[in-house]
Parts: C-alpha cells; sequence; structure tokens
C-alpha cells in the first residue's frame, strides 16, 4: 500500500447493512445485529478508514422473545442521521415493526420506541424535507410478506412517534431491480435521490433513484456493480462526504462464511447522477477499488478491540450476547481482571450453544487470527446455588451453522478436556440443531487450561492446549468454520451446565487474546 492511501476492505468484520453520517469532522456508523445484543453497533472514525466501536444503540429488546436466541430476527438493517442535535437511529425488526433510537449523545443511552407496529417493513431511513415535512422510506422482506422489489415511502412526523397516513409505493423493481432493499434518501441540487442495492447480496449491484419531487416518478441508473474485480454484489450502505467537499460511499461485501466486510469508494456526480467506484471498462458503470487516496491527509488511527484482559471482571464494547443481556449471565461471586461466567442450565431445551442466550460472542476482525484464552472452573455454596457440579463447562468456541468448542467439563468429580461439534438444522429462531462429543481427555482437578483455537484462511479451525500457557499440542480434529442465519460466523465464550442442572459453578477467564495472521 503506498503512502496516501488506504486499501479495502476498511474493515475485514462482519458489520453488515452499514449506514454512516458525519457529524463535523466526526463519522458514525451503524450496522445489523439480529439475535445478537445489545444490539445495532454505534462505530466512530475520523477519518472514515479507521473505526472504533463507541457504543450500541438497543441495550436490549422489550419482547420477550429476545430472551432466547432469535436466530434471523432482531435488529436489521438500520440507518443513522442527525438532526436538530440529536441522533436517530431507525431500526427494523421484521416481526414487531420500525423502532427509532435517539440520543444528543452518541455515548450515552439512547431511548428506543416504536414508530409503528408491521410485519416485513425493513430498512428504513427517514428523511426531512426543508418544508419541515418528515418521511420515511423502506422496503419489504420476503420471508415475512412475500415482497422483495418495491420501496414505499410515508410520511411521519418530524419527532419519529407515529405515521401521518399510509405508505405509498414509489419504486416497483419486479423486472429492472429485483430485491430491491436497503434505501437510504438524501437530497442534492434539487434532487431526490435514493440509493439502494438490487439484485440480491451475494451477486447484486447497487443502483440509484432519482427524482424533482419526493413522491416521484423516479428515474433509476445502476451505480457501481462487481464488473471485473472480485468484489462480488457490492451492496447497501452510505453517502458520506468530507468537510472538504469530497463525496465517500461505504458499502458490504459477502464473504459468505465470515459475513459481510465494509468498503469504501470514491464516490462524484456526473450530469447528476452519483458515480461510484472507478470506471475501468468503458460501459460507465463504477466498479470497486482496491486501494484509493485516504479521505484526509493523514490517517487517524484506531482499530476497534478484541483482546480482552476483562479489567473490571465485565467484558469489553466488543462483545454481544446470543439474547437480551441479563446479569445473571455472570457469577454472584465478582472478582478483578477475571470474567466468571455462570454455568448456567437452559430451562426447557437440551443446553445446546445453539439455544443458549448466554453465549457471548464478539465478530471476528480478519479473515485469519488465533484466539487464546486462560481458563478454569471454579464454584462454592455462597452464591444461593447448589455447589459447583457435574455437567459444568466453560469453554471457548466458534458459532455458524456447523460450530465447535473446547473446554473444561466436570464429570463425575473429575475434569475433562473436552471438544464438541454441532450441526444446526433448523436456521431460524431457536431453530434445530445436534451436538455430539468428538474429543474428550482427563484434566488434573483444579487445574487452569490454556486453550488456543486458530482459524485459517482456508476457513478451517481447530484446537491446541497448553497445562502451563507455553507448550501447546493439538487436540482434536479441525473444523469447517460456516455463517450463522444472516450474520457470519463469531467468536464465543460460553459458560453452562452440560446436563441442564442448576449449578453454582462458574467459568472463569483470565484473558483472551487475539492475535492476526492477516493485514487489519
Amino acid at each position: 500500500m503506498s503512502a496516501g492511501t488506504y486499501r479495502n476492505p476498511i474493515l475485514y468484520a462482519d458489520y453488515s447493512d452499514p449506514d454512516a453520517i458525519r457529524v463535523g469532522a466526526d463519522y458514525y456508523m451503524v450496522a445489523s445485529s439480529f439475535t445478537y445484543l445489545p444490539g445495532v453497533p454505534l462505530l466512530h472514525s475520523r477519518d472514515l478508514v479507521h473505526w472504533e466501536i463507541i457504543n450500541y444503540c438497543v441495550p436490549a429488546l422489550p419482547f420477550e422473545k429476545y430472551d432466547r436466541p432469535a436466530h434471523g430476527s432482531g435488529t436489521w438493517a438500520p440507518s443513522i442521521r442527525y438532526h436538530k442535535g440529536e441522533f436517530f437511529v431507525f431500526i427494523p425488526l421484521p416481526d414487531e415493526g420500525i423502532f427509532v433510537a435517539r440520543s444528543k449523545d452518541p455515548r450515552g443511552t439512547f431511548q428506543l420506541n416504536r414508530l409503528c407496529e408491521s410485519r416485513g417493513w425493513i430498512d428504513p431511513c427517514p428523511f426531512w424535507d426543508e418544508d419541515g415535512k418528515a418521511y420515511m422510506v423502506f422496503a419489504y422482506a420476503r420471508s415475512r410478506c412475500g415482497i422483495k422489489h418495491r420501496l414505499a415511502l410515508a410520511e411521519i412526523d418530524p419527532e419519529c412517534t407515529g405515521l401521518r397516513g399510509e405508505p405509498r409505493v414509489i419504486f416497483d423493481g419486479t423486472q429492472l431491480a429485483p430485491t430491491s432493499e436497503g434505501p437510504k434518501m438524501y437530497k442534492r441540487n434539487g434532487w431526490y435521490y435514493i440509493l439502494m442495492p438490487s439484485g440480491g447480496v451475494a451477486t447484486g449491484w447497487q443502483s440509484a433513484l432519482r427524482a424533482k419531487d419526493i413522491q416521484g416518478p423516479y428515474e433509476y441508473k445502476i451505480v457501481m456493480h462487481q464488473g471485473n474485480t472480485a468484489v462480488n454484489g457490492p451492496h447497501q450502505g452510505a453517502w458520506v462526504d468530507t468537510p472538504e467537499g469530497t463525496d465517500w460511499f461505504i458499502h458490504f461485501q459477502d464473504v459468505g462464511e465470515l459475513g459481510r466486510i465494509v468498503h469504501l469508494q470514491p464516490m462524484c456526480f456526473q450530469e447528476d447522477w452519483p458515480f461510484i467506484g472507478c470506471e475501468r471498462n468503458g460501459d460507465m458503470i463504477g466498479e470497486p477499488v482496491e486501494e484509493w487516496e485516504l479521505p484526509v491527509k493523514e490517517a487517524l488511527v484506531c482499530r476497534i478491540a478484541d483482546s480482552d484482559e476483562f479489567e473490571n471482571g465485565r467484558p469489553g464494547l466488543q462483545w454481544q450476547w446470543q439474547a437480551n443481556p441479563k446479569e445473571t449471565y455472570f457469577a454472584q461471586k465478582r472478582g478483578p481482571k477475571v470474567l466468571r461466567l455462570a454455568c448456567l442450565a437452559n430451562g426447557e431445551r437440551e443446553n445446546l450453544l445453539w439455544y443458549a442466550p448466554n453465549v457471548m460472542t464478539q465478530i471476528p476482525q480478519s479473515a485469519a487470527f488465533t484466539a487464546e484464552v486462560k481458563l478454569a472452573l471454579a464454584g462454592d455454596e455462597d452464591d444461593g446455588r447448589t455447589a459447583a457440579g457435574d455437567g459444568d463447562m466453560a469453554v471457548l468456541g466458534m458459532t455458524g451453522h456447523h460450530y465447535a468448542f473446547g473446554g473444561l467439563e466436570r464429570e463425575k468429580d473429575k475434569v475433562w478436556l473436552r471438544l464438541y461439534e454441532g450441526f444446526v438444522t433448523g436456521k431460524e429462531f431457536e431453530g434445530e440443531a445436534m451436538e455430539g462429543l468428538v474429543f474428550s481427555k482427563e484434566w488434573k482437578e483444579k487445574s487452569p487450561l490454556w486453550l488456543r483455537m486458530e482459524l485459517s484462511e482456508n476457513k478451517k479451525f481447530s484446537f491446541s492446549a497448553s497445562e502451563d500457557g507455553e507448550n501447546f499440542c493439538p487436540v482434536g480434529p479441525a473444523f469447517h468454520l460456516e455463517k450463522g442465519t444472516w450474520t457470519g460466523a463469531k467468536l464465543c465464550l460460553w459458560a453452562c451446565n452440560r446436563r441442564n442442572e442448576p449449578s453454582g459453578g462458574w467459568g472463569e477467564y483470565d484473558y483472551i487474546h487475539i492475535s492476526h495472521k492477516t493485514e487489519r
């Protein structure tokens, strides 16, 4: 990479359906998070290339359904806007309606209200016009309402608390743009613009609509496609400008097992149409760039944290649960500089990772990495539960439709190093899964385990173990990575009782250290 340039992707991480804005010299970006909570991560940058997580817009979802995993449901593609000194994040729950999270402080608490109850309305974006009226453009989810190729516009009250009238369809892409979704509305030089992805996530393209009247009629044009590049389906994103007046477009690329990674493209206008990327083959449609000049002259480097020392006995901002967060996920006996996760039972269902709400996950930040934890099993009778017992387990693993995890498990007054493999057959909501033991070896009672998990660029991951943190030996087979439901595979920590019985035990994690084999 040359001095003064950046390379795509800017984030090799599953921040799917990104939307971004500029406020002064600061950039803010939100992304989907589905069943993983707290939801809708809020990222910050000063140069559009380097990002850090600063908050979540949805601490928890106000429905009992999300106290359990709801794979494929939850918070879908959000949008973020800044209006009259306040941040507004429009968030679709495809089964419950459109919600609005708002805060005057991006690092503060966001308040959540339901704009409207609906099923199958997705990808909403607000727009405040010069005449004081406010609108919301949105798409439809075929999985919920049988429609996937229309955009609709609804007038809303300017405070974003309800609709003002019924929505009307402003674009039907049945022939031109099947699977029209992710609309983002803007205005420039008297033109209303809607930027939207078309044609589907894996093989689609980026489209634009424009009209002189917000109600239409809208003209249609393809403004970026894969062309001769390796960036499939350049898809769904945000137009952002700089204080100097240059224009940029943030979007994602679906890379399968690790989800939807984030790219940044140069953008300009040609005869009042947006042009995204770089023209390469004479068709006058932009193609994604691999390398380009930095949006600002001097890069302002920050990184998304992934390693964690658990300094205050709690996980960092990079972690999300597989359902609504609860204090019961932690052992009642806290300790500084150590994370204690309660070895919980799972109520009515088998205690499988796919079903468990208390799985603690984070988004991998590169295509190949090594994660190392130091963990132990512990427990006593002073926390109101029964003592630590048979079935208690503390693990490190990877989620997905084919998943695996390893760690220490207590059985018959002995402790074992074990690996389990899981297969998901029902991929929506709690779904259906099965797990099997693939490796078992007795471990010394009360001895910690240093466990490494290595993910290679060939999309396979494997485990190795150590008794001293220095000498590691491979354990078990290699596992093939698979994505989850609408997400990439995620790194996870989990403590549970495999016998699905109440326990006073916990898994104790001193740290997780993550090193990357590819450039971040």
